[in-house]
């Protein structure tokens, strides 16, 4: 636990027990960690008396996920949907998790908070705007779940069952399955409480690792076909959204982080990175590395106004593949000395 949410947490616990009806999303393309987290505080929101809503955000939530307790409790919304409604009123709180920047609650336009609704920002991104009223950011955690694991401790809240799955799995998949980098001790800890919580935690980490669908292996095979390797160091895949289309691959159920991920698996290809044409001419980028020290993906990203960590990090960049795919490497170029 460290001093930065020690300090936070009583601000944090009093803002929300001055609020009622309190907002929660999963950032767009939700992972483990985005979904874990907001359903692990709705548990607790409930526990505690208040009206929590999350809300699906830009995407829905994938199959993967959906057997999380309390995902059958999300609304299919997108933030600015629920903004431009009467619901607006309804919000006094609205708790944005791992999420670096307003652009990771919703691309679907600017996002704008009302002036009634209090915000506060609990992420571990080392990118983080701090564009909340209160913010809890601290890029030396894993997960975000990791944070909430403590923050709840700090809070001396009983984590049920169902909150410790939620938390389990935001921390599975953040850290790798507890194998990248800033994976600690003090995340081993929290994992083996976590399984205590709730033994049954493998069964859920079973069906989000083995829920393929024909579509993605498609499309697997659509980013892996395209692979070219620039310098003997970068290996980048790419895929059009017509390329999709013809296959009949819905865009915006694909995995971008998956193909980065196994393209930088690859001994002598220290960056992994997949560009994917979500809609026509808006390129998402997934970006991953061997050697955080020596290839921090995080400034990568900056300059492509995303954000992310040093070793895993994207952005969504407007403009066709070809384009979005020069700029990338203009950018590697540029901040990597690439030969």
């Amino acid at each position: 636990m460290t001093e930065k949410l020690i300090k936070q947490a009583p601000i944090i616990w009093e803002a929300i027990a001055q609020a009622k009806n309190i907002l929660l999303h999963c950032h767009p393309g939700p992972d483990g960690d985005s979904a874990g987290g907001s359903l692990a505080f709705y548990h607790l929101l409930k526990g505690l008396g208040k009206n929590p809503t999350v809300i699906a955000g830009d995407s829905p939530i994938p199959l993967g996920l959906s057997k999380l307790p309390g995902a059958d409790q999300i609304v299919n919304k997108d933030y600015n949907s629920v903004i431009a409604s009467e619901e607006k009123q309804s919000y006094d709180l609205f708790i944005i998790l791992d999420s670096s920047s307003p652009d990771m609650i919703s691309k679907k336009g600017e996002v704008v908070f009302p002036e009634s609704m209090q915000t506060i920002v609990i992420d571990h991104h080392k990118s983080n705007q701090h564009f909340g009223q209160i913010n809890l950011v601290d890029d030396s955690y894993i997960a975000t779940c990791q944070m909430l694991y403590d923050l709840f401790k700090e809070w001396q809240i009983l984590i049920t069952p169902d909150m410790a799955v939620c938390l389990m799995v935001g921390i599975y998949v953040d850290s790798g399955g507890f194998r990248y980098a800033r994976t600690t001790e003090e995340t081993f800890r929290a994992g083996a409480d976590l399984a205590r919580l709730n033994p049954e935690f493998t069964q859920v980490l079973f069906e989000l690792d083995n829920n393929n669908s024909p579509s993605k292996i498609y499309f697997q095979a659509l980013a892996l076909n395209s692979v070219e390797v620039i310098a003997n160091k970068i290996a980048l895949a790419a895929v059009s959204y017509e390329a999709m289309i013809e296959k009949g691959i819905d865009p915006e159920k694909t995995d971008k982080s998956e193909i980065s991920n196994l393209l930088k698996s690859v001994i002598g290809w220290e960056i992994g990175a997949s560009l994917v044409e979500r809609e026509r001419g808006v390129v998402d980028i997934s970006l991953r590395t061997r050697d955080p020290e020596k290839y921090d993906l995080s400034k990568l990203a900056e300059k492509l106004e995303g954000g992310g960590h040093p070793a895993a990090a994207g952005a969504t960049v407007k403009g066709s593949i070809a384009n979005v795919k020069a700029l990338l490497l203009e950018k590697l170029t540029e901040l990597f000395y690439l030969n």
